[in-house]
């Protein structure tokens, strides 16, 4: 089982217009809403590629109902959120069918009380004596400790679980101190941990704060992985136009996948560029273009070396 850690879950709702002009009224030509939050959309990718997850974090009020709802539909997701007294948030996505731009709205999580996050601690240890690997992802909602990410690595380090680590700003700082196996920035995040822009100075510069492998997201420039076993780049043989949101969760669920199933990293790099890309061209988040995936993984360039034994 893949455990994937979202603390600041979501009701995700994609709206799709013609176009998106400031100031002006607009007819919303078609509507979804799903479960979201970076590891729930993880989560689903994981399924979809035949891996067991498991999805734990914070859900409440009747969006955090409608949440729990859509995961009961997900074949081979398992739910063990955690309730709490205050209503997830939403997340609202704005498609422009014209240029393919998306324009996101995100609400604050609720407000966890130190009762919610103790019980949330105890849900969390017990599933790690199962899980084969564990993404922590996402932003934190109001009430958690600013250094919540760095515990939840220490605690699944004990148990020999592999932890991928995905977040911004200072809970990202401070995750990496306690030593994540893999964190995936994109090169924004990367700047801010770092000081450096330029991606491959800051990617060696975040390993030496404490990160094991360090896997930078370009956009559509792929992805760069600087790692123990060695250092790759990789990237598409084309652009692709569409929604990116829940590319960089795709990309994650590559990783991971390929970390349980033992891949070598450049195999790993390849379907996480070309989930990310298929997922780009999938209407929303935690959904991948099957066919878009299996025409792209083979043609993913992979360049680098590995690391002399």
């Amino acid at each position: 089982m893949i455990l994937t850690v979202t603390l600041n879950t979501a009701l995700d709702i994609t709206y799709r217009v013609r176009s998106l002009r400031p100031h002006a009224s607009h007819r919303v030509s078609a509507v979804t809403e799903r479960p979201g939050g970076k590891g729930l959309n993880v989560a689903r990718v994981l399924a979809a590629l035949g891996h067991e997850a498991t999805v734990t974090g914070f859900a409440g009020g009747g969006t955090g109902r409608a949440v729990r709802e859509g995961l009961s539909a997900i074949s081979g997701v398992v739910d063990a959120l955690v309730p709490v007294g205050g209503s997830t948030r939403r997340t609202i996505a704005v498609v422009d069918e014209l240029t393919g731009d998306t324009t996101q709205l995100n609400e604050p999580g609720p407000q966890i009380t130190p009762m919610e996050w103790s019980a949330f601690l105890d849900t969390y240890e017990d599933l790690l004596a199962e899980a084969s690997a564990v993404a922590l992802c996402g932003s934190l909602p109001p009430g958690v400790p600013v250094g919540a990410y760095a515990g939840l690595v220490r605690t699944a380090r004990t148990t020999g679980a592999p932890v991928l680590l995905d977040t911004s700003g200072e809970p990202l700082r401070r995750g990496v101190a306690a030593r994540p196996d893999i964190i995936k920035p994109n090169t924004d995040e990367l700047a801010e941990l770092t000081g450096s822009h330029d991606p491959l100075r800051a990617t060696q510069d975040a390993r030496r704060r404490g990160a094991r492998a360090v896997v930078a997201s370009l956009g559509s420039e792929g992805l760069l992985a600087v790692t123990p076993e060695g250092r790759w780049r990789a990237t598409l043989p084309t652009h692709v136009h569409g929604n990116p949101t829940g590319a960089g969760d795709s990309a994650v669920a590559g990783l991971l996948s390929g970390l349980v199933e033992q891949m070598p990293w450049p195999d790993r790099l390849a379907r996480s560029v070309a989930l990310s890309a298929a997922t780009v061209r999938a209407p929303v988040a935690g959904e991948f273009d099957r066919v878009e995936y299996e025409n792209l993984v083979g043609r993913v360039a992979v360049t680098g070396e590995a690391t002399a034994a």
